[in-house]
């Protein structure tokens, strides 16, 4: 799917307007048009308005959208990069449950030390399982 594609598709998924979504993110109706017809390339400030007025992150926005690749390491939050890079415990870690668990926040905050991390994960397996 390209960004455009993905763009209409929030939109419409919400049975949202053109307008709707331009006056909550501040931009005008035409560049969100253009947006959408793939007329015209986002900014990471544009993107990040528009992940605000649907209400998700960057990363959900562009979920799925074909240039988009998988986290690195750098990207991960504080504490996530240290389980990753653990050979013992960031072994059980697929790249499944690494984007799982990159979407976690407790109380608006995400957990900052690897310990957390990995007992998220454990309290996870389990329900999941």
């Amino acid at each position: 799917m390209q960004l455009h594609e993905r763009l209409r598709e929030l939109r419409t998924e919400r049975s949202l307007r053109l307008k709707d979504i331009a006056e909550n993110a501040g931009i005008s109706v035409p560049y969100l048009s253009d947006l959408e017809r793939g007329r015209t390339n986002p900014s990471l400030e544009t993107l990040q308005t528009l992940a605000g007025a649907y209400g998700i992150t960057v990363h959900d926005l562009l979920e799925g959208v074909e240039f988009y690749g998988g986290a690195t390491e750098a990207a991960l939050p504080k504490g996530l990069a240290e389980l990753v890079a653990d050979p013992v415990l960031g072994g059980q870690l697929t790249p499944d449950w690494v984007r799982t668990l990159t979407r976690i926040e407790l109380r608006g905050r995400r957990p900052q030390a690897k310990g957390d991390w990995y007992e998220i994960y454990l309290h996870l397996r389990r329900i999941l399982d």
